[in-house]
């Protein structure tokens, strides 16, 4: 009975189990796309005369609760959001999609205030960037999506032009700038583009933008722990907007918009959707890099990435040196650590030397004509490359060796030193970009396609698979596309991959309506190289039937002249204009 009875008073605390304190398990990725499924809008809370007043009049009983004490200068909030880059495929609720990445303006005239001997940079340099896009339909390539608006932040730079990042000007219709405090859109005019580094440089025409804003100037790169500053128009509003944080990592980088792997810098500060192409600022005012990108996972927070100075520094020269933008070179080989005893001494690596073994030479790289594979790569421009892939870097750091090969331009010659049969050679190899099979990028060209009888050939690109299969693409696409997207090398400088991306249904495919991205390897005997040859094959094909050898032994038999004639009909079925791309008519 005692057991039954309620005692009195207050019930003891219950102890929390304790967590563990152990590293997840699970490896933290950067993801490619925004999500628009995983943002919850936090709303703001307000606090008004009325709601005051109702909480005063039902006061409970009993001792008031003791307020916590709020600090002089309190931080301001932001939303959490996923922090990844938002894919210009993806509207948020309110209809404004916008990128991710940290933004801030400074100008080379500094302000002159300084808070504790910390110079405030001056923010009229800062610009909001407006942009229409309209994207390619990759997966009916013969039409664009519906357009959508987005919002981003930018910064003046000299020469009266104005840098932001690539994905926040992708697949443009028009782009507008306005400056802070004004209330007048300018239209601005795309002057360069950088996939890779996820830069973009845009000037305006009308001198009255221009009018008392003094450009940013940049700094340094900095060092760890280092104070920075991100500066732009996140959302959650429309005035500027100003974080704080520290330099926490300078190392190579996932690029996600460009697939590439560059220098970059991780902060701690605060970067969420829109702060895309503004500037972040170190405590002297001076530009340190623009962040562009965040890490979206649930076990961390407020872990920013920063394109740093190098980096933009890099795409500036390039486009005033060659009036485009030509992009980072690649050194064209796939390698191997050299950190096991065993295999450096099967290599015959004496005990003094150090580096990596060269895996795949990538046979349209203008190294390809030199370097072997199992060749060690000893150093790179004099450099000495460690067993783990490393090079020194600044005081008590190091860093991949491919930082050295992104300091250079395309067609800059590079010195590699390399162990080839227990022998040292000495190699000039002239440096070029990257090109694979499986293109991350279209650059802002239209997909290529070609129809006969209903069949829609097509080419593969990262673009493509993600509007075939989603975001995860990565586990959904078929598991031969994404052998080749991973590990298989372009044995031509013009090789693609041409699959059949669907089948119009017609009277003349019959049995054939089941075939849905498959590669295509032959045509009448004759290997397949790129969507270009096939288009010339077909057309030009006086054969009685068009044999397509596919994927898996799979093959399509068509009567020529049938299936040519049944084409104008199925294309006037599904309203599509013409039969191939116009890049294909040239």
């Amino acid at each position: 009975m005692e057991d039954a009875k309620r005692k009195r008073g207050r019930k003891p605390k219950v102890p929390n189990p304790s967590e563990a304190l152990e590293s997840p398990s699970s490896n933290i990725a950067l993801d490619d796309v925004f999500s628009v499924s995983n943002v919850e809008i936090i709303p703001s809370t307000t606090t008004s005369t009325s709601a005051a007043a109702t909480t005063t009049a039902a006061r409970p009983r009993g001792r008031p609760k003791k307020l916590p004490k709020l600090p002089e200068n309190p931080e301001p909030l932001h939303p959490q959001l996923p922090p990844a880059i938002l894919s210009p495929s993806r509207r948020i609720p309110n209809g404004n999609a916008t990128g991710v990445g940290g933004g801030g303006g400074g100008g080379g005239e500094l302000s002159g205030d300084s808070v504790g001997g910390r110079v405030l940079p001056a923010m009229d340099a800062v610009v909001k960037v407006f942009c229409v896009h309209t994207e390619p339909n990759f997966s009916l390539p013969w039409q664009r999506k519906r357009q959508y608006s987005s919002s981003s932040s930018g910064f003046v730079i000299g020469g009266r032009r104005v840098l932001t990042n690539a994905h926040s000007v992708e697949h443009y219709t028009q782009v507008k700038v306005k400056k802070r405090g004004s209330d007048t859109k300018y239209l601005a005019t795309v002057l360069a583009i950088g996939t890779e580094c996820d830069i973009a440089m845009l000037t305006v025409n009308d001198d009255e933008f221009w009018e008392g804003v003094s450009p940013v100037e940049f700094g340094e790169l900095p060092a760890l722990q280092d104070a920075v500053t991100v500066v732009g128009y996140p959302i959650g509003g429309d005035t500027i907007s100003v974080t704080s944080g520290v330099v926490s990592r300078i190392e190579i980088l996932s690029y996600v918009h460009g697939s590439t792997e560059l220098l970059g810098l991780q902060i701690d500060a605060a970067i969420n959707s829109g702060n895309s192409g503004g500037p972040a600022f170190n405590d002297k005012g001076s530009c340190v890099g623009i962040a562009f990108q965040s890490l979206k996972h649930e076990d961390v927070e407020n872990i920013g990435y920063v394109i740093p100075t190098p980096v933009i520094q890099h795409f500036i020269q390039d486009y005033e040196k060659n009036e485009a933008y030509t992009g980072f070179p690649i050194l064209g080989v796939e390698w191997q650590k050299m950190e096991n005893p065993d295999l450096r001494t099967a290599m015959s690596m004496k005990p003094d030397q150090k580096g990596v073994r060269i895996r795949r030479v990538d046979p349209t790289a203008p190294e390809s004509g030199v370097l072997k594979s199992s060749d060690i790569m000893l150093s790179f421009d004099g450099v000495d490359i460690a067993n783990d892939g490393t090079v020194p870097f600044r005081h008590g750091e190091r860093i991949g060796f491919s930082y050295l090969v992104s300091q250079k331009y395309s067609g800059d010659s590079s010195a590699i030193k390399v162990l080839r049969d227990s022998e040292i050679l000495n190699f000039n190899i002239k440096l070029a970009s990257h090109r694979r099979l499986i293109p991350a990028h279209n650059k802002g060209r239209p997909p290529s396609y070609y129809i006969i009888a209903g069949f829609v050939f097509t080419i593969v690109s990262v673009p493509y698979l993600r509007s075939e299969y989603g975001k995860d693409y990565e586990y959904e696409a078929p598991v031969k596309l994404l052998d080749k997207l991973l590990h298989s090398m372009p044995q031509s400088p013009d090789e693609q991959l041409v699959v059949v991306s669907q089948v119009l249904v017609s009277d003349i495919n019959i049995g054939y309506e089941d075939i849905v991205n498959t590669q295509v390897l032959a045509f009448n005997g004759k290997l397949v190289k790129n969507l270009k040859s096939l288009a010339e094959m077909v057309e030009n094909c006086d054969d009685e039937f068009l044999k397509f050898d596919l994927e898996y032994e799979q093959i399509v038999v068509l009567r020529t002249k049938t299936a040519k004639a049944a084409t104008p009909d199925i294309l006037t079925m599904h309203c599509i204009p013409s039969a191939m791309s116009d890049d294909l008519k040239t």
